[in-house]
């Protein structure tokens, strides 16, 4: 069916080439574009919100809302298609591969990149169907700078497949899990059957080559030393939500040459007994089961073990559990030799509370000539600790870093090495039943201890219980001084604070909304946040412990451990088949690839996503718009004219709908002969905000500035864009509006600004975007002034890029509810800054500025 629509819409476009459309159907055609490009966008936000643990949703509301959403986007390519008939066909190639993938996640067959194998060095967080989880989350213990973790690679997920495939396993596996599941026959005899046709399959030759590749570059690592493997599991749901600990095999200290062999054992594990009965009792799927297996360079380990950050059997107590014995680590994990334990305090200090030093005359260590052999321990060593004081504390104080950076009590693997170096093995989520002791006292009893400093204020971001000290974010701080674990309080729930969510334990702020940018990526941090609670800064003092609930909207003084473990124990939305199925539909919505129009990516070939499509229309559509000036008959079409101002801006206005008042349609030749336009029959709110601020008296500087002429030179010898200058549209400043639209697109002196702004009927939609660049002078100065533009839109609430001297800026939902105020602030940053490369001769000057304009804005909104 999708193919004959296909069909049909490829000879649409044919004949559209054909056609010239009128500008009056360009116009109704934009102005559908806007629409259902906001309608897309509101969609990605809605399905966002299901993640953050609020709603309880099923496989329907899953089909239902990608049905909604790929239907949207289609009609949005009709709808911008017909702006520039037969323009963009590529778009439609993108959009259906896009299409094909959501179904075919809906359809239970997972969508897995094509790569064999993957250095740990280019793993990232978004590759974690790929890597699998333990190897993304060693990357990102690595990356966070959290523990130091061994060298390696990913065999991935899409390599497992293959081996399937090659070896015609897959209905295998299917009719023998079936036979089981109906009680045909034993899970040991399906596990048995299963795991003999994997042992003897062979490896695709693609993953032996990658394989290879990989294991040389860890040769070169491991310099003159013999290099040895530690070959682990790392499948879907492993060490995430769900532990699958002690379920699937691990392979210690295996030579190079027997990797292939180590792998083959790794992928048989995926359906031993305990695996197959695993996965049942959480309702995976059998098209869920994807094998990674991560390949680590063998820790030649002095002592071993695993730590608790909190303590799932002491309900009382706010204690870290270690366990440790000499050697390799698998039998602490295992469970077969007596180990030493400490308790110690989750406070700084980690003072020690509890210490059982166990007899050890055995040892586990790698053997000669691969595998693992026990070995009597020296017998001075045999009834010593095996962790000194200063490792104890050092292993505390990694969990709790660990705790924080994953928002989740962690149950870590660590060994140290022969020089006392710490290395971090493994790090997953550790799992805490609900205590059934009928004496423990009701939460609701406990929280009664706890003076309140917050309660029944403000709106849930996202849910759970945070605790740790104050860190107040007043205007100016340094972010840099954050410390992990701290609660971020702030004024405004400002896009700047998004770089300190990973490290923050919860965020309170003044005001805010659930729909904001920061809202949005403490979501994906998952990390408690309490937005618009009125009063947060004057009640909540700098340093002082709180804990956070989020979801009741209280805020206790002092750390209530109780209402942690509470939290710890709760039920999770995102162990459910639903919501990782969700996660996965997500990564081919909402992420956005394309943000710089001037990157060479910024192609219809490079949508990678729902949105990237809606992106690449947008900026097109506005594209197509302002070349208007230029379209032979858009003084019939379009009402408008040059604006008559005070100060020499040269501005031309088009009307395509509301923005001017009725008297403005009249005849013209050409754009540069149109009749003049006052100020008083601007209709549209927005340009009347941005020239308000354009114009206000004594910003605007017309003197002439002294310019060396090196950097006249470098000035005029830059290249731009179509995108960023307009090539058609150089030296003509113009101004596209409507009664919900405005476009600008600025040239003075050699810098270039463009600002989309776009108003909704519902407030919490409206978007507005800036966009600077160029200057007169050199890459330093035009560098500083991008800076101070930096830090003055970030604080009224945009969301900022800077690359080099191109500044972009966004405020989109609750920020830009007040686009008057923010048009009027924009308008004051063109007049503003027109000159202002010339005069940033030095660093200071950029904080000088930033204070002069602060004033000026705060005269201007006070008029």
């Amino acid at each position: 069916m999708f193919g004959l629509l296909d069909h049909i819409r490829t000879r649409l476009l044919r004949r559209r080439r054909r056609e010239r459309i009128s500008l009056a159907a360009l116009f109704r055609q934009f102005q559908q574009v806007l629409e259902l490009n906001n309608r897309i966008l509101t969609a990605i936000a809605s399905m966002h919100d299901k993640l953050g643990g609020d709603y309880i949703f099923d496989v329907q509301y899953l089909r239902s809302s990608k049905q909604f959403i790929v239907d949207t986007v289609r009609e949005l390519i009709d709808a911008f298609d017909a702006m520039a008939p037969g323009r963009y066909p590529d778009l439609y190639s993108s959009f259906r591969d896009i299409r094909h993938k959501l179904e075919s996640e809906l359809e239970r067959r997972p969508v897995l990149p094509d790569v064999m194998a993957m250095p740990f060095s280019d793993i990232r967080l978004k590759d974690m169907d790929a890597a699998g989880a333990k190897s993304t989350r060693l990357v990102m213990i690595a990356k966070a700078s959290a523990g130091t973790v061994p060298s390696g690679f990913a065999v991935t997920t899409s390599a497992y497949r293959l081996f399937m495939e090659l070896n015609d396993i897959e209905d295998e596996i299917l009719r023998l899990e079936g036979a089981w599941r109906n009680g045909e026959m034993t899970v040991q005899e399906a596990s048995g059957k299963i795991r003999s046709r994997i042992l003897a399959g062979s490896i695709p030759p693609r993953v032996r080559r990658a394989m290879g590749r990989e294991l040389e570059t860890l040769r070169r690592g491991a310099g003159e030393g013999s290099l040895r493997l530690s070959v682990r599991s790392s499948a879907w749901g492993e060490d995430g939500d769900l532990s699958f600990a002690g379920q699937y095999d691990s392979f210690l200290n295996v030579r190079p040459e027997d990797l292939h062999d180590a792998y083959r054992k790794v992928l048989a594990s995926t359906y031993s007994p305990a695996a197959m009965e695993y996965r049942r009792e959480y309702d995976f799927k059998p098209n869920e089961v994807f094998m990674a297996v991560s390949v680590q360079a063998m820790v030649e380990a002095r002592t071993s073990g695993v730590v608790y950050s909190l303590s799932p059997v002491r309900r009382g107590e706010s204690g870290i559990e270690i366990a440790a014995t000499w050697g390799l680590g698998s039998p602490v994990v295992s469970g077969e030799v007596e180990v030493d334990r400490f308790v110690v305090s989750r406070e700084p200090e980690h003072a020690l509370l509890l210490q059982s030093v166990a007899h050890k005359p055995t040892a586990m260590r790698p053997g000669p000539e691969g595998s693992v052999t026990t070995e009597d321990v020296d017998e001075p060593l045999r009834d010593a600790p095996s962790l000194s004081p200063e490792e104890v504390r050092l292993l505390a104080d990694t969990a709790i870093r660990l705790e924080q950076y994953f928002k989740k009590p962690q149950d870590i693997e660590f060994a140290f090495d022969q020089t006392g170096a710490l290395i971090v093995l493994q790090s997953r989520p550790l799992r805490i039943e609900a205590s059934d002791d009928p004496q423990s006292p009701a939460l609701s009893d406990v929280l009664k201890g706890y003076p309140v400093l917050l309660s029944g204020e403000g709106d849930v971001a996202q849910q759970g219980v945070a605790s740790g000290p104050v860190f107040v974010a007043w205007e100016g701080r340094d972010l840099e001084e954050f410390p992990v674990g701290a609660v971020l309080v702030a004024h405004l729930s400002s896009p700047q604070y998004a770089a300190v969510l990973p490290k923050a334990s919860g965020v309170v702020t003044d005001i805010g909304s659930p729909l904001g940018h920061m809202a949005t990526i403490a979501r994906e941090y998952r990390v408690p946040a309490l937005l618009n609670a009125s009063r947060a800064t004057l009640v909540l003092k700098e340093g002082d412990v709180v804990t956070l609930d989020a979801e009741q909207k209280t805020v206790y003084q002092g750390l209530v451990r109780e209402l942690r473990m509470h939290d710890f124990m709760s039920d999770r939305m995102e162990e459910t088949y639903e919501y990782r199925l969700l996660r996965r539909m997500l990564k081919l919505i909402e992420p956005l690839y394309l943000v710089d129009p001037e990157e060479n990516n910024f192609t219809p070939q490079g949508c990678r996503t729902l949105h990237d499509i809606a992106r690449f229309i947008h900026e097109k559509a506005v594209e197509i718009l302002t070349e208007i000036p230029t379209t032979s008959g858009a003084s019939e079409a379009c009402p408008g004219g040059r604006l008559e101002l005070p100060v020499p801006m040269d501005l031309v206005v088009l009307d395509i709908g509301g923005g001017l008042t009725d008297d403005c349609a009249g005849e013209g030749d050409k754009p540069s002969r149109r009749r003049t336009i006052r100020p008083e029959q601007v209709r549209s709110e927005t340009l009347r905000a941005f020239i308000d601020g354009v114009t206000l008296e004594g910003v605007w500087q017309s003197n002439p500035v002294p310019v060396d002429f090196s950097s006249f030179m470098s000035s005029m010898t830059r290249t731009f864009s179509a995108d960023s200058a307009g090539v058609k549209r150089m030296g003509q400043n113009l101004a596209v509006v409507s009664d919900r639209y405005l476009h600008l697109s600025l040239k003075l002196g050699y810098h270039f600004t463009l600002i989309d702004c776009y108003r909704s009927e519902d407030d919490s939609r409206n978007s507005v975007q800036f966009r600077f660049a160029g200057g007169v002078t050199g890459a330093v100065r035009r560098s500083r002034r991008a800076r101070f533009l930096s830090e003055v839109l970030k604080g009224f609430d945009f969301s900022v890029t800077v690359k080099d001297d191109l500044v972009v800026a966004r405020a989109k939902g609750w920020m830009a509810r007040d686009l008057g105020r923010l048009m009027r602030i924009l308008g004051l940053l063109v007049a503003y800054t027109r000159q202002l490369d010339v005069s940033m001769v030095s660093d200071s000057r950029i904080f000088e500025h930033c204070q002069e304009f602060e004033h000026i804005a705060e005269e201007a909104m006070g008029n």
